[in-house]
């Protein structure tokens, strides 16, 4: 079926055709959701196990080694880690990209269920869970002001939470550093001891007062009622007016009340987290949307919310915005949108230039609209999201799309020129010049075919970027074929007087290149000689070309974390923090900054631990890079005694996994002093070489440990229980939670625990009382002793070994792959037993690379191969790949001069030059196959004939593809870090290539004719 033909006699066919692929295009567009990266499931579960009491020794050999043994046998398991702290830990499995993440979930469930009696006792049922790493916070609100802790928390939990969480699109709203409300009764152990009472006695008395039940229902003749005893308290008041009735379970004939003994208010649970904005109390609020939605249009849903709520906000409340990652996705968004009109409009410009004709540019150029919208379609149907990747797919598509109506149109109007109607032009020219691009438009897709065969998340990320310029590629085939001859046939003109010259022009170059190609093909040997040299020379380019696996972007947005000595408390790391946010305010380039101390998240407690976001002015407003921006912050908190701080750019937190640093190892042995000492070994030696910034360890010192001892001769002797002595240590001093109160139609917690001011060492401990079995009050210094140790505050492990995970930030002036090269050298030192084994992104850079390689040669090979079945020849389809070595010594060249790194984008440019270069020898090749078929030309007289005819559109394509990548390469806006170090290679590719791609295939093409008895024949 010859699609041209049909479309140039139905030309009411082929504008409906491009109708359709225009509007179903924009109707898709308005659908996609918009991300910053492709949403890819990440199948991890999370399993929590809490055993009160239990210390990270005891948490991993019981309870942890156990859980592990049993989950190792789970279908498509692909990593397993775990960390224990006191009482608590947590165990991840993160499974293979294929594996459903709910059939997962379950049978991790199954194998915790068969544990049985394998688990101690009082160990609590392990919670399991589902998380996605993708899925981060594209938002970081906070409700601060001159308030209480407690009013903000109920505030933000009732009137704040339930709003946001209505916007379409909104997965969940979660807060950081929140506290619960909390009824707490702070017991005076004076007062305990006056009335001869114990703890014991203040959780009964409220256990029995305290208490609501059903009582049943009362049936009437007509009617029933249900009853209830109203016996809990309903204020703050009346539980204080709680009597105590018993006295170590002997009745109290005085009056006795609860406030008689203890302070009773309203509070939260025990402070281990704070949160600041601006320096002001708050709480933060952490948005996450649904997956596959647009980040953009629900962080607009967000904004108009927050909007309405300010009118009703309590005039000493402020909601704020303080980390907003949806701002760079919408920066980056409309900096592409620019770059893609820009790079048609550079397009058009060429095209005017070349062809001197209106209509044929209007002709070459509708093939973009048709092209890169049509291509919307797939996208939409694929579930594919606007994200970088897919928009950096149909930036780079514009120059290649309008190749195939360039060679097409090109081809057309010679034939005018051969003096033939423009229906007759349009019919012989396209059925002429098709093969060569259908050629080169399968050249360019099969290129990408080996991405499909790529693992891990890079896999994923291609995958979306090869679909979707393959299919605005085939896409602009169809294009070419059917509306170009079309419009040709109707609306084709003669040159203007712009065009004739230019066809002087093209004619001169024509003539001077015919006759340097005979040159050329008499010296063959010489120029093949000086090709090869070239080639081997650009490879020593990679050696000083930076290596790393993403570049550096400045998103205006990165994180710094602090941390104190370890045992530190709550309130010295509090002083130490309100000395960084002094500092931070003092630098004019930072518009907003938000801490969180003690843990952002609700399960926080680590208060030698804080974290602080760090949002810039925007980049047209300051003079500084982000990464100078951190420099000097840097330097600045250096100078704070006492806290350690490491900072975070966030740029590459997707990518790898981990914390997000380009440097990440872990150290993996038997023997945890032996993997301290081999960690402080390390980071000693990092801190010591300048190419290494911000290294830090995931590991925890020992901490403070005080032990309650029971001596149990003693005990015995005045008839204390060892129970007696645990419960009131833990209700005293633990504050454990007795009974339920509502509150605003909500139930909170009701604690006791001693008074702050009388717990201020642990001598103060020893003088609390206990009652024996006797009813008398014993004091806990008689029957126990503390005893102060260090001890372990976390145990981490990664596939069942105990390990400590290095990380690092790397200097300016260094790359990752020399880093990581350091790195390895180091594995050759360590102790027999002991590994050290990358992770995160220094990994992922790896496994990256070897993919992309492996993508690279596997491309080659499929290009190959549907290349010598177009050309029904074994010999021209390596005559076409010829091209491929010199467009990637452009491509290094290019990256060296204009000192970009070798990362995963610009190997995105490597690759899509696999499929660009062999577009000009293909048509070479195809056309000198012609001549010698339909003219029976010698192989030498059908290049020297065909060569200089194909000049034009191969300068023309060639050009096109240059100018569309041009402002890629400019670095104009946001995002434009990855976007240069790709279209620097691609630029440079194609016009290396292009330059040798003239000569050095005719040159094999003639080498190689001898070989053949006779031409091709297409099939």
């Amino acid at each position: 079926m010859n699609l041209s033909k049909i479309s140039i006699e139905r030309p009411v066919f082929a504008w409906m055709l491009m109708a359709s692929l225009i509007l179903f295009g924009l109707i898709s567009f308005k659908q996609l959701g918009i991300s910053e990266l492709p949403d890819v499931d990440f199948p991890t579960v999370n399993v929590g196990v809490q055993l009160d009491g239990a210390s990270p020794e005891i948490m991993e050999s019981d309870v942890v080694d156990v859980i592990e043994n049993a989950l190792m046998g789970v279908e498509g398991l692909k990593d397993i880690s775990s960390s224990v702290r006191y009482g608590t830990g947590n165990i991840t499995l993160e499974f293979n990209l294929s594996r459903n993440v709910d059939v997962a979930l379950q049978e991790v469930q199954s194998k915790l269920a068969q544990l049985g009696g394998r688990l101690p006792k009082n160990i609590n049922p392990p919670i399991v869970s589902k998380s996605n790493p993708e899925d981060q916070p594209i938002l970081w609100l906070a409700l601060s002001g001159d308030s209480t802790p407690r009013d903000l928390m109920i505030y933000a939990r009732d009137k704040i939470i339930p709003q946001l969480q209505l916007v379409p699109g909104v997965g969940e709203v979660f807060f950081g550093g929140y506290l619960e409300p909390n009824i707490r009764v702070w017991i005076n152990p004076k007062l305990l001891a006056k009335y001869e009472l114990s703890v014991d006695d203040i959780v009964a008395a409220i256990g029995s007062e305290h208490v609501e039940l059903p009582a049943g229902i009362l049936e009437r003749k007509d009617r029933e009622y249900v009853l209830r005893v109203i016996g809990e308290a309903k204020t703050v008041q009346e539980l204080g007016r709680i009597v105590i009735a018993k006295r170590g379970g002997a009745p109290i004939y005085s009056p006795l009340r609860l406030g008689d003994v203890a302070r009773v208010e309203s509070g939260l649970e025990d402070v281990r987290r704070k949160v600041r904005a601006m320096g002001e109390n708050a709480i933060g609020m952490g948005i996450r949307k649904q997956r596959g939605t647009n980040a953009v249009e629900i962080a607009d849903g967000i904004f108009a919310k927050m909007e309405s709520l300010k009118s009703s906000l309590p005039e000493k409340l402020r909601l704020g915005v303080n980390f907003d990652s949806t701002k760079f996705i919408r920066e980056t968004v409309h900096e592409l949108e620019f770059e893609l009109i820009l790079s048609g409009l550079l397009t058009a410009i060429v095209c005017l230039f070349f062809l001197g004709s209106w209509s044929a540019t209007f002709n070459v150029l509708m093939a973009i609209p048709t092209s890169i919208i049509g291509a919307l379609i797939a996208i939409k149907f694929f579930g594919f999201t606007l994200n970088t990747f897919t928009f950096l797919g149909l930036t780079l598509a514009v120059g290649i799309v309008v190749d195939d109506a360039i060679m097409v149109l090109e081809n057309i109007f010679r034939h005018r020129d051969m003096g033939k109607s423009r229906f007759q032009a349009a019919l012989d020219g396209a059925k002429q010049i098709q093969f060569a691009a259908l050629a080169t438009t399968l050249a360019i897709i099969a290129i990408f075919l080996p991405i499909a065969f790529m693992d891990g998340v890079i896999g994923k990320f291609f995958l979306q970027f090869g679909i979707t310029i393959s299919l605005a590629v085939a896409i602009s085939l169809l294009e070419a074929l059917t509306l170009t001859p079309m419009r040709c046939s109707q609306f084709m003109e003669e040159h203007h007087k712009e065009g004739r010259f230019v066809d002087r022009w093209m004619d001169r170059l024509s003539v001077i290149y015919g006759k340097t190609l005979h040159w050329t093909l008499d010296h063959k040997a010489l120029f093949l000689g000086g090709g090869v040299v070239l080639f081997v020379m650009s490879a020593f380019l990679l050696k000083v070309i930076k290596k790393e696996f993403i570049p550096v972007q400045d998103q205006g947005l990165f994180i710094i974390r602090m941390q104190t000595p370890v045992g530190s408390s709550i309130d010295f790391t509090d002083r130490l923090v309100k000395e960084v946010e002094n500092r931070l305010g003092q630098v004019p380039e930072i518009s907003r900054y938000f801490v969180s101390i003690g843990g952002g998240g609700n399960n926080g407690g680590q208060v030698n631990t804080a974290m602080s976001f760090v949002t810039l002015t925007p980049r047209s407003e300051r003079k500084l890079s982000q990464q100078e921006v951190m420099a000097k912050v840097r330097m600045s908190l250096k100078e704070i005694n006492g806290l350690r701080i490491v900072l975070q750019d966030l740029s590459a937190r997707s990518f790898g996994g981990g914390r997000g640093f380009p440097i990440e190892f872990s150290i993996r042995g038997p023997d945890w002093e032996q993997l301290i000492k081999l960690a402080r070994d390390f980071e000693k030696k990092f801190k010591a070489d300048p190419r290494f910034m911000d290294v830090d360890t995931n590991l925890d010192e020992g901490s403070s440990e005080l032990s309650i001892v029971p001596k149990r001769n003693q005990a015995g002797e005045l008839g204390v229980s060892i129970n007696n002595i645990a419960n009131a240590v833990s209700f005293l001093v633990g504050g454990e939670r007795v009974a339920r109160f509502t509150e605003s139609g909500k139930r909170i917690d009701v604690r006791v625990k001693v008074d702050r001011p009388y717990i201020n060492d642990f001598k103060t401990i020893l003088d609390l009382k206990v009652r024996n079995n006797r009813g008398e009050l014993i004091r806990l210094g008689d029957v126990a002793e503390v005893q102060e140790k260090t001890s372990l505050a976390s145990i981490t492990r990664q596939q069942r070994e105990r390990s400590i995970t290095i990380y690092s930030n790397i200097s300016p002036k260094s790359s990752q792959a020399e880093l990581i090269s350091t790195i390895e050298e180091e594995r050759k030192n360590l102790p027999q037993g002991y590994s050290l084994i990358l992770s995160g992104s220094s990994k992922t850079f790896g496994e990256s690379f070897s993919s992309l390689s492996f993508a690279l040669w596997l491309g080659l090979i499929v290009a190959y191969m549907i290349l010598g079945s177009q050309f029904n020849s074994f010999i021209h389809g390596f005559t076409v790949l010829l091209a491929l070595p010199f467009s990637l010594s452009g491509a290094w060249l290019a990256l060296w001069v204009s000192e970009k790194s070798l990362n995963v984008y610009s190997m995105i440019g490597l690759i899509l030059l696999m499929g660009i270069a062999k577009k000009n020898s293909i048509m070479l090749v195809d056309f000198s196959n012609q001549l010698r078929d339909d003219e029976g030309l010698s192989a030498r007289e059908a290049l020297l004939k065909a060569c200089p005819l194909r000049l034009r559109p191969i300068l023309m394509t060639s050009i096109t593809i240059i100018v569309a990548a041009l402002p890629a390469m400019m670095e104009l806006g946001p995002g434009a870090e990855t976007r240069s170090p790709m279209a620097a290679a691609i630029v440079g590719g194609t016009l290396v290539s292009t330059l040798l791609t003239l000569f050095i295939v005719p040159c094999v093409y003639l080498l190689l004719s001898r070989l053949q008895k006779k031409a091709p024949v297409k099939i």
